[in-house]
């Protein structure tokens, strides 16, 4: 027997050893940054809670109670010194805007529990009574800063100019929003809105008030652009309007000091721009964190009307910088969440009404917070829901309600709210407004034949 010869090997594959290009170790991946985890975090948690059905109603919720408080705190801090030296109670101007608080907190619940279509049927009634009341202010009004503005009942002073901008703002929108299908053609954009405003902006100037014939201006404007109206007639009407604010500006000696004070620097002769200048003073001395809380060297007289338009400064110089932005803050998350309910309601009447709110709520504030840091020339006009000012805190506060109540009226939120029991206590009910009406379109009915 014969061994069989043994069978040839074949060379086992080489592995890749060390030596060889491809043995290199693969590096293990980077860990991304702790800073960059948790921001990605809380980017997703921002996005889930902006998702909720409730979230802009609790957006104004929060930002109405920390202007109401924190305006409060501010006429408190910048009025006690004036009110001393007048020879009046030191805390006279805060209890007299705490006061205020109460008829604005009922008007707030009256925006919040009205239904949208109750409110728009009384949108011409407001109109009417606000042009009543512009005509009744000429004839028999109080005068004070050489402008008969006022109502002077009892010793408390109304401003009937500040509820006509809502009630414009009412009624402008219910014109409108039948018409949005033809706001292309110019004479159905500008009748009858644009007329009525003339009229209301001649009743205003007769006063004289040019910071609410302004205001009132923006709530015409942004009445017609959210309502559609050509980008063509806007700029000719907001063209008209800036040539209207100069001819304005020329006819009064007041207003062309305060201009030409701007345009100088203020370095006028006529003392014009001496509050300007004692608000940028204020504000330069308040740095990054202020000089604290009560701690204003400004409102021992140098700045007048401390605790009205100029409270900014105030804000400023106290709180620094931080505070200052602070209210910026607040003021642009009521710029996102108006825009915000006005894009999410049904009801394109309600929609008009809370974009242009929003405007001329924010609008203002710009206007004021720009003369205060010297971009703007002085116009008089106050910082909503922070300077001292009773009418304008009690419309503000309605305008609130308003907003919250079409926060409610949001499709999700209604579907949220109806699911929700209805509290069993008396007083419970009486705060918490009832659950929201869905929004159901009108139906167009065909006349049929008469048979």
């Amino acid at each position: 027997m014969t061994a069989r010869p043994p069978a040839p090997r074949t060379p086992a594959p080489r592995t890749p050893t060390s030596r060889t290009p491809t043995s290199r170790p693969r590096r293990p991946a980077a860990r991304p940054h702790p800073l960059r985890v948790a921001a990605g975090r809380a980017g997703t948690a921002l996005q889930q809670w902006l998702a909720r059905p409730l979230t802009s109603l609790h957006l104004v919720l929060a930002v109405f109670g920390l202007l109401t408080l924190f305006g409060l705190v501010m006429v408190l801090s910048a009025s006690s010194v004036g009110a001393y030296v007048a020879g009046n109670n030191s805390y006279d101007v805060f209890l007299r805007q705490l006061l205020f608080c109460v008829p604005g907190l009922a008007m707030f619940w009256l925006g919040l529990r009205i239904t949208p279509s109750r409110l728009r049927s009384l949108a011409p009634v407001a109109l009417v009574a606000g042009v009543v009341a512009l005509v009744g202010v000429l004839l028999v009004g109080h005068e004070a800063g050489g402008a008969k503005s006022w109502f002077r009942v009892g010793g408390v002073s109304l401003q009937p100019s500040e509820a006509v901008k809502v009630a414009l703002t009412l009624w402008g929108a219910h014109v409108l929003v039948a018409r949005q299908a033809v706001m292309h053609r110019w004479k159905y954009a500008l009748s009858p809105v644009v007329p009525v405003t003339g009229v209301l902006l001649v009743l205003l100037v007769l006063q004289p008030d040019l910071g609410m014939t302004i205001t009132l201006g923006i709530v015409m404007i942004a009445l017609l652009f959210f309502a559609g109206a050509p980008m063509r007639l806007l700029a000719a009407i907001t063209g008209g309007a800036l040539a209207g604010a100069v001819l304005l500006a020329l006819t009064a000696d007041y207003r062309l000091a305060r201009v030409l004070s701007f345009f100088d620097g203020g370095e006028d002769t006529l003392q014009a721009g001496f509050q300007a200048r004692q608000a940028l003073y204020s504000l330069a001395d308040g740095g990054l964190l202020g000089t604290g809380l009560g701690g204003s060297r400004a409102k021992w007289n140098y700045l007048p009307n401390a605790h009205n338009d100029f409270i900014f400064a105030i804000i400023g110089e106290e709180l620094g910088f931080l505070g200052a932005f602070a209210v910026l803050a607040l003021f642009a998350t009521l710029a996102y969440t108006g825009l915000r309910i006005a894009a999410r309601t049904a009801d394109p009447w309600l929609r008009i009404v809370v974009a242009t709110s929003t405007t001329w709520l924010v609008g203002q504030a710009a206007i004021n917070i720009g003369y205060v840091v010297g971009l703007l020339p002085v116009t008089g006009l106050q910082l909503p829901l922070i300077s001292s000012g009773g009418t304008s805190l009690v419309v503000t506060m309605f305008v609130f309600g308003v907003l919250a109540n079409a926060a409610r009226h949001e499709p999700d939120a209604v579907a949220v709210l109806r699911r929700q029991r209805r509290p069993r206590a008396a007083w419970a009910r009486l705060v918490v407004p009832p659950p929201p009406e869905p929004y159901r379109a009108p139906v167009l009915r065909t006349p049929g034949k008469v048979k």
